[in-house]
């Protein structure tokens, strides 16, 4: 029994096992109607990925049929099981090109491998002739992230990259109602925007089930270390400001209409062992945006060794603040107390009533006279209840179906992309960059 056969037996045979109905039906009917997906990269990422499309209602109609990773013995066997229990049969591969010579019924492919594999992955996927999701960032290169724009516009295909706040109902409501149709926050004057970890222990792993050297050489690793930590290593990962605040700096983007047209950043390794961390751990950033309005000054900072305030954005105009994250737990809008009323956006359903306001101190004895009065919070009335990534891996299927258009496109992915790799260089140069709009444009 060849690696494949053995694969598709043990998908069958949990296949078997007892799932709830509901879970079950979400592998949808084995019809012609059904999207036939692969998944390429099965870590930790992939498998969110994959439960967010699991966790999908039936007539999303998304059917697995391939799922590829170079650690067999682990992430591609432990996934093909999965997946056959939830009412997938699926072949598995250790080598993507084979997948895409063997597979003739693939509609699209997700792709979540480290960052230096995207572009030649995607690229690959998309000359195949398939739909591509891809996870963010879209390269660990500005060249790659080209490649990727040019890939897809020759192929005619779908790519989308997964910087999902886009697709976020919260976001667009933030973003569509709030800013954009009632100016709620008045004058944007400044953001805010974070991304804190906690310090953590490099990745361990099991030495029975080790890679060798040679196949650890032949996808680009020299070492397991690397391979299980590539994220820290220069010319695997991109940074934590790329792999982690390129979401961030992407709704930055968004939300003001227009990249930045000044980087200025300051960054270095300074608590984790840089023989083996060669990214930076601490990054600050202030970047200035021209906006039809004027200058907006935004300030950016990602920590990997503290995880105070986990990650969120704020955004400041002369009459309020709106407070961002995908945490359902954070979030809200705050109502300058010299700004006009806003009751009749709450009779209009765009915000929620606040509680009763916050009030000034109870007597004169602490009482400063530079104190403003601290602002009412009203909460944003949309919320979130699904796996972060299902809204925008629900827009993908759908514009494969031509039932809507992609909403984080390769060309629209790219200028993020670009200015959190641009943040690097300046972090690398230890000084001011100067964009000019052609920057941006492929």
């Amino acid at each position: 029994m060849n690696r494949r056969s053995f694969l598709r037996s043990t998908a069958a045979t949990g296949a078997s096992l007892a799932f709830p109905g509901s879970i079950l039906g979400a592998a949808g009917s084995d019809e012609a109607g059904d999207i036939n997906v692969a998944l390429l990269g099965a870590g930790a990422q992939g498998e969110v990925l994959l439960t967010a499309c699991l966790k999908m209602r039936a007539e999303v109609g998304v059917r697995f049929r391939a799922v590829c990773d170079v650690w067999e013995d682990l992430n591609l066997s432990r996934i093909v099981k999965l997946l056959g229990r939830y009412g997938h049969e699926v072949n598995g591969y250790v080598d993507y090109q084979e997948m895409l010579a063997q597979e003739k019924t693939l509609d699209a492919v997700i792709v979540a491998t480290p960052d230096f594999c995207h572009a030649e992955q995607a690229k690959a996927c998309l000359g195949a002739g398939l739909h591509v999701y891809c996870e963010a960032p879209m390269s660990n290169t500005s060249d790659g992230a080209r490649r990727m724009v040019q890939a897809a516009r020759d192929s005619g295909k779908l790519l989308q990259i997964g910087q999902q706040r886009r697709s976020n109902p919260r976001y667009q409501h933030c973003r569509t109602q709030l800013l954009n149709t009632v100016g709620l926050l008045g004058r944007l004057t400044a953001v805010n925007g974070q991304w804190h970890h906690p310090a953590r222990s490099d990745r361990g792993w099991s030495r029975r089930r080790a890679l060798d050297e040679a196949t650890l050489a032949k996808h680009g690793y020299a070492s397991m270390h690397q391979f299980k930590n590539w994220m820290w290593y220069q010319g695997l990962g991109a940074g934590p400001v790329v792999d982690f605040g390129v979401h961030q700096i992407d709704v930055i983007n968004w939300f003001l209409g227009t990249p930045p047209k000044t980087i200025t950043a300051r960054g270095g390794t300074y608590y984790y062992d840089p023989k083996t961390h060669q990214w930076y751990d601490t990054a600050m950033a202030i970047l200035e945006y021209e906006t039809g309005d004027g200058v907006v000054s935004v300030s950016y900072e990602t920590l990997c060794t503290n995880g105070y305030g986990g990650h969120v954005e704020v955004f400041m105009g002369d009459q309020g603040t709106l407070e961002l994250s995908e945490s359902p737990s954070r979030g809200g809008v705050y109502r300058d107390p010299e700004a006009p009323d806003w009751r009749k956006w709450v009779r209009l359903g765009l915000l929620n009533a606040p509680g009763e306001e916050a009030k000034p101190p109870a007597t004169a004895a602490n009482i400063d006279v530079a104190e403003t009065r601290p602002p009412a919070k009203y909460d944003i009335p949309v919320t979130v209840d699904v796996p972060y990534h299902q809204p925008h891996l629900q827009n993908f299927f759908a514009a494969v179906r031509g039932q809507a258009q992609l909403n984080c496109s390769a060309e629209t992915a790219y200028a993020s992309t670009l200015t959190a790799l641009k943040i690097n260089d300046a972090v690398e140069k230890r000084q001011t960059l100067e964009l000019v709009p052609d920057t941006f444009r492929i």
